[in-house]
């Protein structure tokens, strides 16, 4: 599902947020994930799930944002995302078949936060 509305920039934002960069000691993570974004508090939509894939410890997207971050050996995953005047970042855990952790940005929305859930596809 992947819903696009007023505040769709700052949402694809947050969704790039949760995944980022990894160096190659998370390969484990390897694969295509599918990502759920969950609004919780703001000014943005409630949801929207894209599909993530990480390949040698990096993560790949079709979204044009600026995406730096980690995923650590653990699956603690740390990231920025930055488009335009747009900026967002998350935290949070990956297992070896889902994830979980917390986002917040600030958009042409306003600011917005939530959580984010990953399943490996």
């Amino acid at each position: 599902m992947v819903r696009i509305t007023r505040s769709a920039p700052a949402a694809i934002l947050a969704a790039a947020a949760i995944w980022s960069s990894a160096p190659a000691r998370a390969a484990g993570f390897d694969g295509a994930w599918t990502v759920l974004i969950i609004t919780e508090a703001g000014n943005c939509d409630q949801g929207y799930s894209f599909p993530i894939q990480i390949s040698g410890g990096r993560v790949t997207s079709a979204s044009s944002a600026n995406i730096t971050g980690t995923v650590g050996r653990g699956g603690a995953v740390t990231v920025r995302v930055s488009q335009g005047g747009s900026s967002a970042s998350g935290n949070g855990r990956l297992g070896s078949t889902s994830g979980f952790g917390r986002w917040s940005g600030k958009g042409s929305a306003g600011s917005c936060s939530g959580r984010w859930q990953a399943t490996r596809s």
